[in-house]
């Protein structure tokens, strides 16, 4: 049987909801909870098919979303990293009234290079997804070193997201093939173009997933919207630097 692994905690009046990057679950907001629960109420989820969200098949984009909408709170802040952002991304677009604000964290509306966009390779996409069958946990240790790489504590940090992962239940193959095949496919550049909330993206300038070219394309894409582009942060900045990440977030929803 399906069941989303949905906890709330913190003391907060606003709602803050946490979706988490490919291959991990909940867990990896450890560094930050402490310092936001005083402010928020936090909504820690486990995206359908990870961590202890199990029973689920492989889901699109839509699909993910969609699972999530029974428990999500009215006016809620949505805070989603790397495929988190686009889950997040994909709620405030099909429930703007539901959301009060978006947040997305070293994620982009199109992960995937085409023409002059930048973005990850695709070959190197589907070389994850082939090397998944073979050699599963290689695959995912390959993908959260890639996430801290550059950093000051890069050792330290993946350290951190191996923990998390190993910490509760693996998705299955086929599901984290699914979490791959979003990052591949989908493009919501032209949907949010008109999102009609407030919006703050931020980024890493060492991230070697998502490019910081990202960010000027998008200030220019998206004048409603702004960007920070953490100096010193790679792939997950509230990991490396969760205190001037956890400011950034109080000081966006406070304007809010």
């Amino acid at each position: 049987m399906s069941s989303l692994y949905w906890h709330t905690t913190g003391t907060g009046d606003r709602d803050l909801v946490l979706l988490h990057g490919w291959g991990l679950n909940a867990e990896v907001w450890q560094n930050i909870v402490p310092r936001l629960s005083s402010h928020f109420r936090l909504h820690l989820v486990d995206l359908p098919g990870f961590g202890r969200s199990q029973g689920f098949t492989p889901l699109t984009l839509a699909e993910m979303a969609q699972q999530l909408l029974p428990q999500l709170p009215d006016r809620a802040v949505l805070l989603g990293w790397s495929l988190g952002g686009l889950v997040a991304s994909q709620l405030a677009l099909t429930q703007p009234e539901r959301v009060a604000a978006l947040i997305t964290v070293a994620s982009s509306p199109c992960f995937t290079a085409r023409d002059v966009w930048p973005g990850i390779k695709p070959e190197t996409l589907q070389n994850f997804q082939q090397q998944l069958s073979t050699d599963f946990q290689r695959t995912v240790e390959r993908f959260l070193a890639l996430q801290t790489m550059g950093t000051e504590n890069a050792r330290q940090d993946a350290r951190q997201l191996k923990e998390v992962v190993l910490s509760q239940p693996m998705p299955s193959v086929a599901v984290l093939e699914g979490g791959l095949e979003i990052l591949r496919q989908d493009d919501l550049r032209a949907a949010l173009d008109d999102l009609p909330l407030p919006f703050l993206r931020i980024y890493g300038y060492l991230d070697g997933l998502v490019p910081r070219r990202i960010a000027e394309e998008l200030d220019s894409r998206w004048p409603a919207s702004s960007s920070v582009v953490m100096e010193k942060a790679a792939h997950a900045p509230f990991i490396s630097h969760p205190d001037e990440f956890t400011q950034l977030i109080m000081t966006f929803t406070a304007a809010t």
